[in-house]
């Protein structure tokens, strides 16, 4: 019998939400910008199907969809859910790969040397004050997929540094990269430098 999925939405805003699964997805992190993008990968193909969603990030267990349009998280919440369940039996049943793994362009590859070297030269060695670090993990189609960990994970200043600090000083540094997307499962966070507020 199949293992039961649990899965735990955390809404970012009003146009990302951010679903914790119960099992992991896919052990590289893989950014999916159209239905385009999704052929070959059952996840990615079955969240494009749900009413208004523009983006799937995966990433270990992690799974941040981006949509447009007025409907709450709480009713699309529900469809992606259900999306995640069948294309997670789908790929048991041996119906396909549940994230097929991205083709690197040599401009990816390019950009990602670059990316890891700033991280390593000024963005760790700034943020390491506050007991946190920053993670590259994958750069597809110019867009840098990174985690944040030690203080940063779960700090209620997190999305500050992301937007203020990191993405400054890429746009500054390596103005080639199109786009930020944090993976990290912030709510795992057991040390945060600033604790974030309950609402």
């Amino acid at each position: 019998m199949a293992q039961e999925i649990r899965i735990t939405a955390e809404p970012v805003d009003g146009t990302r939400c951010r679903f914790i699964v119960s099992r992991e997805m896919t052990g590289v992190a893989r950014r999916f910008a159209s239905s385009g993008d999704a052929a070959g990968s059952l996840l990615a193909e079955a969240l494009f199907d749900v009413p208004g969603v523009t983006e799937v990030v995966v990433s270990g267990a992690t799974v941040t969809v981006t949509k447009a349009g007025p409907e709450p998280w709480q009713v699309t919440g529900k469809k992606v859910g259900a999306a995640i369940r069948g294309a997670v039996a789908a790929a048991e049943e041996g119906g396909g790969q549940l994230v097929a793994p991205a083709a690197a362009s040599a401009d990816d590859e390019a950009l990602y040397g670059r990316v890891a070297d700033l991280f390593e030269a000024e963005i760790n060695p700034a943020i390491a004050r506050h007991g946190g670090f920053v993670e590259l993990i994958d750069v597809e189609d110019g867009v840098v997929m990174l985690r944040m960990g030690g203080g940063c994970q779960g700090c209620g200043m997190a999305d500050v540094t992301l937007r203020q600090g990191i993405e400054a000083a890429l746009r500054q540094r390596v103005p080639e990269v199109a786009g930020i997307v944090d993976v990290t499962d912030h709510a795992a966070g057991t040390n945060p430098y600033v604790t974030s507020s309950k609402k």
